[in-house]
């Protein structure tokens, strides 16, 4: 997929990537957010609500498109109701997958949770302009 220039460089044009096919992440999805600063992921519990797709997810985009290439949790679920309990499970799981990174070396502890406040707040704020 390749972007118009006109798209890819306007400073008002933005998209989330979402799909249902889990190796497009990888593939597709995460060169292509890396890339273009326009672009971002978006979490894939929209739709395989489940911690081990969060975690196939994280694992498929982290080393290619970074935690800054993402738009954090975002939800738009009908369900009111579930919407702080789904934010709840995103936050304990972005949590959980950064304590492992710290405790495997990969970052340090203040990264991590700089990371953590970004993920579950900043990135979706800062990207939608709120």
């Amino acid at each position: 997929m390749k972007l118009p220039r006109s798209m890819e460089l306007h400073p008002n044009f933005r998209a989330v990537l979402f799909t249902l096919d889990e190796s497009t992440y990888s593939r597709e999805l995460a060169p292509l957010a890396g890339a273009y600063p326009s672009l971002r992921l978006g979490p894939p519990w929209w739709f395989h609500d489940s911690l081990n797709g969060m975690q196939r997810w994280r694992d498929s985009v982290t080393e290619t498109a970074g935690y800054y290439n993402t738009v954090g949790f975002i939800d738009d679920t009908r369900a009111f109701a579930s919407i702080p309990v789904r934010h709840d499970v995103a936050r304990r799981f972005d949590a959980a997958y950064l304590a492992n990174e710290v405790n495997r070396h990969r970052m340090s502890k203040s990264d991590a949770l700089e990371v953590g406040k970004d993920i579950a707040y900043n990135l979706s704020k800062e990207y939608f302009k709120l």
